[in-house]
């Protein structure tokens, strides 16, 4: 396959045949063709924008004159955090779950913003802030379960509580495992704050079109049954193959409100 760099750019992805350019998209929609007849599709088209809202979203990933995209610090209390002026997005997942590797997919067109993606599984001990102009600010918590920093719930709960400019919250599951018992714990606190958050489910590479589509209607139904605060609809996504990232650069762009609506809908 193409390696992600070569079609991290929406020009490269356009110029593809037309059933691996949809699977590269909208990777939901490579999926749902397998499902049952009469199944309930309306969580596989919630956020679905045209390409105008992909372009546009695109801009704000790219750094130009004007336009920079920066690292801009790290802090382990949210007192020391910049200050709340824009918009900000945040993405907490268990250790190892691959959310350093996403972050730097969706920077991949800023290649100088150095996301750090370790070896050793939990090793983000901070959260760390990137500036997108003078958009939005995302934000890369430490990673929960495994060796997961000792006051990480205390960072983690007083961050989700306190900042008042946060818009949306990406909580990161694995795709080949689906949601474990360290995300529920994530899942009831999310809710407990009544935060608006998301599932993205990584690494969707590695797991087998069945086991995915199995992974996929499990955690719509528990979406469904069990959360008020999750968007219905799930991101899929793979840093290896570039999967979903563009419509996930394109999510990110709407929540935080640099989307115009028509473009969004």
């Amino acid at each position: 396959g193409m390696s992600a760099r070569a079609v991290s750019a929406l020009s490269r992805v356009l110029r593809l045949e037309r059933g691996r350019r949809c699977g590269l998209l909208f990777p939901l929609q490579r999926l749902e063709r397998h499902l049952a007849p009469g199944s309930d599709t309306a969580p596989f088209h919630l956020f679905e924008p045209g390409l105008a809202a992909l372009q546009r979203a695109e801009a704000l990933f790219r750094p130009g004159q004007g336009h920079a995209i920066d690292y801009v610090s790290s802090a382990v209390r949210t007192d020391h955090a910049p200050p709340p002026a824009l918009p900000e997005v945040c993405f907490i997942g268990r250790s190892n779950v691959g959310k350093s590797s996403l972050i730097r997919a969706l920077f991949s067109l800023a290649p100088e913003v150095e996301v750090r993606v370790s070896k050793t599984p939990g090793h983000t001990k901070k959260m760390n802030f990137f500036k997108v102009g003078k958009y939005f600010t995302l934000v890369d918590m430490p990673g929960y379960g495994y060796r997961a920093p000792q006051d990480f719930v205390e960072m983690v709960e007083a961050y989700l509580q306190e900042r008042r400019n946060l818009k949306r919250t990406f909580l990161l599951v694995d795709g080949v495992v689906g949601l474990q018992k360290t995300d529920h714990i994530a899942i009831e606190m999310l809710e407990e704050f009544g935060i608006p958050y998301v599932m993205v489910l990584t690494k969707i590479d590695r797991a087998a079109q069945g086991l995915l589509l199995k992974n996929v209607l499990g955690i719509q139904e528990f979406i469904k049954e069990n959360t008020q605060g999750c968007f219905p609809q799930l991101f899929l996504v793979s840093s290896v193959e570039f999967s979903g990232v563009h419509l996930l650069r394109c999510f990110v762009a709407h929540v935080t409100g640099n989307l115009p609506a028509v473009e969004a809908s």
